[in-house]
């Protein structure tokens, strides 16, 4: 394979033959000799690449030529898809590779014959805009041959429409469904089963492998490499599947499921839906228990709040007097049947979290906690670490495990991912980026900024963004570490610009997330050119604006994770039992992983220019500031505003 890997990377190769402006890298070339070398191996390997490495074609390149069977997961389905349309069809066709590849999702991404049929007759729509939605669905479930709903381009993924037309693992009829032989689901794992190499996203994965659904848990035992692609999500997406949680969502999702089975099979059973009517209350007093506000809060919060487990008390008894009923009807559809077995499990799974059941053996304690959402409860248990569990799940049948990502490392170290996955004996490889950021990129700390818990810190963050904001005209990221600041930044920021562009017309747009789709909302930016976007989490990674559309990214504070966190004071307080600094061990990793996310969206190619400002004033006056800036790329730093501003006065002239 390494003489295939050098004539596939080499100037007159073939992806040099078939993709227009393809460049040699060395370091993607030792990169993917690397991966080959794990995979011939059967080793664990673990993989950083600085953006614009090629990293996407440094593990696709040996996977394909390996041979064997492949799994390659992705950080969301965006990436799983560009991957399935656009990187692998480039590479197998550069190759000439006889491989065959198939695309697996989850099974609420396919539209499903019985609930699609089922939402015909019901018509349980509440404006014209789901009417229409269900429309275009139903023109589009006609056509497709996959079922995948990103397909249908037409109907927003936020539609509640989508929730009546696919199915759960909670809802599927299974075998038993009238549809199975058409069923989209079981045709994508037929086709995955079939296939040499299989991309799904990291959900998936772990929804499967721990819940064996027959998706990826089939595909593995017959598997020799697994590669995870944006492999620094992975300890959050492991901690939230190893663990166990139940939610009042699935609760009203088996109440309407329930009535309309009933309806449909049963409607001379009156006392089902008055049950259905009494046990939908129950779950939303359940979700009023934890009060109005939206947060996370641990156990012990909310068992303290007034008639919060009276509430939940009354919910159990609702869920068996439901199933009572059910079993009663059972025999009458299949449909009844599944929602009998449904009321079953969710009151087992409440019963348990309330018992706050422990892991057994190894595995270590758990911590429980419940999300509130603004119509939901979710009740979690979730492990203190999970890495004896997840290296407990790459025992067995020997294969390659790759890890990659762009931000793994922590100046240049492993330790902090290795400990949190168990991957104390992986094989380690660290590539910068092949971008010329000393020229290309200027990274500004403002002076005289407040502490960042500070009154007023977001204010005085604003103020000094404005100046810069300006001279570059657009083509800005502000990025900010919650919700409440995202919002004031927004608020300021219309402000600033209805005062320094009394015309409309000539101010750059300004988007907030949220106000749309993300993808939608990048769409609208990269179109606008010199547009002003303002975000929260789901901004800092997996997005890739290039050129002119932006040129500033401002990041608000290091993005250290509320400490009141109930998850991350339980790991933080076991650390300390321990013995262990849980700052420098735990929590500054984590921040500084999810600050080069940040700091990665602004250099997207080799021609990009850019300013990065970090407005945190902890970067320069604690003793851990120095390894947040030494982990950032090479940038040519400054504290002078006169400096910054003068960046794009260079970058004009260019």
């Amino acid at each position: 394979m390494p003489d295939s890997l050098s004539a596939l990377f080499s100037p007159h190769g073939p992806l040099a033959a078939a993709i227009p402006g393809f460049r040699v890298r060395p370091l993607q070339e030792e990169m993917a000799e690397r991966i080959a070398a794990a995979i011939a191996g059967q080793k664990s390997f673990i993989a950083e690449a600085g953006t614009g490495t090629g990293k996407t074609f440094a593990y696709l390149a040996p996977a394909l030529l390996s041979g064997g069977k492949v799994i390659i997961s992705t950080g969301t389905k965006t990436l799983q898809d560009q991957l399935f349309n656009k990187d692998l069809p480039l590479m197998r066709a550069a190759l000439n590779a006889p491989v065959q590849v198939a695309l697996l999702k989850g099974r609420a991404n396919y539209v499903c014959h019985y609930y699609v049929r089922r939402a015909a007759m019901e018509g349980r729509f509440f404006n014209r805009e789901e009417v229409d939605h269900f429309a275009r669905i139903q023109r589009f479930f006609k056509q497709t041959r996959s079922g995948d709903k990103a397909e249908c381009g037409d109907v927003p993924e936020s539609s509640p429409v989508w929730s009546q037309v696919t199915s759960t693992r909670d809802n599927c009829l299974g075998q038993d469904c009238p549809d199975f032989k058409d069923c989209y689901v079981q045709a994508a794992r037929k086709a995955a089963m079939e296939a040499d190499l299989v991309v799904v996203n990291h959900h998936l994965f772990f929804a499967d492998v721990m819940l064996r659904d027959e998706g990826v848990a089939e595909l593995l035992p017959a598997c020799n490499t697994v590669i995870f692609d944006e492999a620094h999500q992975l300890p959050e997406v492991a901690s939230l599947f190893f663990g166990e949680s139940v939610s009042t969502s699935q609760v009203i999702d088996l109440v309407h499921d329930g009535k309309a089975e009933g309806l449909s099979a049963a409607r001379d059973c009156l006392d089902l839906q008055t049950s259905l009517f009494a046990l939908e209350k129950a779950a939303r007093d359940l979700r009023l228990g934890v009060g109005v506000e939206s947060g996370r809060f641990a156990a012990r919060q909310m068992e303290e709040k007034p008639g919060f487990l009276d509430a939940l008390q009354q919910l159990l008894q609702r869920l068996e007097e439901t199933g009572a009923i059910l079993k009663t009807q059972a025999e009458r559809s299949e449909g009844l049947e599944k929602c009998w077995q449904r009321a079953l499990e969710l009151r087992a799974n409440f019963v348990s979290w309330r018992e706050g059941a422990q892991a057994e053996g190894s595995e270590g304690k758990k911590v429980r906690w419940g999300e509130a959402f603004s119509q939901s409860l979710q009740l979690n248990a979730t492990p203190l670490s999970v890495a004896e569990i997840f290296a407990r799940q790459m025992e067995g049948h020997p294969r390659a495990w790759i890890f990659t990502s762009a931000t793994l490392a922590v100046q240049g170290r492993f330790e902090h991912y290795q400990s949190e996955l168990g991957l104390w004996a992986a094989d380690t490889g660290c590539w910068d980026s092949p971008f010329d950021y000393e020229h290309q990129a200027l990274l500004y700390v403002p002076q005289g900024l407040p502490e960042p818990n500070s009154w007023g810190y977001t204010e005085a963050v604003a103020e000094a963004a404005f100046p810069l904001i300006d001279a570059c005209g657009g083509g800005v990221f502000f990025l900010c570490t919650s919700l409440r600041a995202m919002r004031r930044i927004y608020e300021l920021l219309q402000a600033h610009l209805e005062a320094t562009h009394p015309e409309a017309a000539d101010r750059p747009p300004l988007f907030l997330q949220g106000e749309c789709g993300k993808n939608e909302l990048l769409d609208r930016f990269r179109r606008a050119g010199n547009g002003i976007l303002v975000g929260s989490q789901s901004f800092w990674e997996g997005v890739d604006v290039r050129g002119e559309a932006l040129s500033l990214v401002v990041i608000d504070k290091l993005p250290f994770a509320p400490p009141d966190d109930p998850v991350l004071s339980a790991r933080i307080e076991a650390m300390k039992k321990a013995g262990r600094n849980a700052f420098l061990e735990y929590q500054l990793p984590r921040a500084v992983i999810s600050i080069k996310q940040g700091a990665g969206r602004l250099i997207r190619t080799e021609s990009d220019k850019g300013v990065l400002m970090i407005c945190d004033p902890r970067m320069l006056n604690k003793p851990y500031g120095y390894r947040v800036w030494r982990s950032l790329p090479p940038m040519r730093r400054t504290r002078e505003v006169r400096a910054a501003l003068a960046f794009f006065g260079e970058g004009a002239g260019t």
